[in-house]
């Protein structure tokens, strides 16, 4: 099931918004680079300067509120950057060790369903810790009560942090299982596109460390999970068309910057 039309034209406009906002905040780098600005023109450094800085936000910036809007209406409830429950059992924090010392020895293959199942037994037990959790970027909860924690990422993140990841991915089911020990809780990392394709995703590099079916949702299997089946390729094809109206604007905004500052 694709998107409808109108959902269509609200992401346009997220999308839209999203830039515009990052207009409003944006301030070119004011180094001085006299070599760069009389070859290429100040107008293209401050594009190139804007592209770099909205790659560093991306996520916030744009595919938060994207995410959001699309899972509106699937989800009773859709939040951006929620601090998760601050306390987990001591018996939580030594399982997490535990099973992070087996998957460093690959001694056991990763396996969500297991892991949870673990953490769940002793989610209660011992001392009852506070702690300070990375913040989730994407929550959702079903209409079944099912918790959806999601880690979004950059396309190519950096392959020796996953061990950093997964752990984050543990704690966060921990805590979740301390503050209600029957629930239905699934923590993820989200990569929003392919940057490998029309090859497939190089999964191999994480495995080892991530449950591959359970813990990770790469580019249309991660779209498609919070809009519906065939939202990758509409949304594709909505930031084409915010795109090609936001032109004029973005032509506009960096005018200002050509002839007659290039030797600033």
């Amino acid at each position: 099931m694709s998107l409808s039309e109108d959902e269509k034209q609200q992401v346009v406009e997220v999308i839209k918004q999203s830039i515009r906002n990052k207009f409003k905040s944006y301030n070119p780098e004011t180094k001085h680079m006299p070599f760069h600005y009389r070859l290429l023109g100040k107008d293209r450094m401050a594009l190139f300067s804007f592209i770099q800085s909205l790659n560093t936000t991306f996520g916030t910036s744009i595919y938060e509120p994207v995410a959001i809007a699309l899972a509106k209406g699937r989800f009773a409830k859709a939040l951006t950057q929620v601090s998760p429950y601050n306390y987990i059992s001591a018996g939580a924090h030594t399982k997490i060790q535990e099973i992070m010392d087996q998957l460093r020895q690959a001694v056991r293959d990763p396996d969500k369903k297991r892991e949870v199942d673990e953490i769940r037994k002793v989610c209660r037990i011992g001392s009852k810790d506070k702690v300070r959790l990375t913040k989730v970027d994407i929550w959702l909860e079903d209409f079944k009560g099912d918790i959806f924690m999601i880690d979004m990422k950059t396309a190519k993140p950096n392959v020796s942090g996953f061990q950093k990841y997964k752990q984050t991915l543990l704690e966060w089911v921990a805590a979740e299982l301390a503050r209600n020990p029957d629930a239905e809780v699934h923590s993820l990392i989200a990569i929003p596109y392919n940057p490998y394709e029309p090859e497939p995703y190089k999964r191999w590099t994480i495995r080892g460390m991530l449950d591959l079916k359970h813990e990770l949702l790469v580019a249309d299997e991660l779209w498609d999970f919070i809009g519906g089946k065939g939202t990758y390729k509409d949304l594709l094809d909505c930031f084409e068309v915010a795109g090609i109206a936001l032109r004029p604007e973005i032509d506009q905004y960096f005018a200002r910057f050509e002839k007659g500052n290039n030797r600033a």
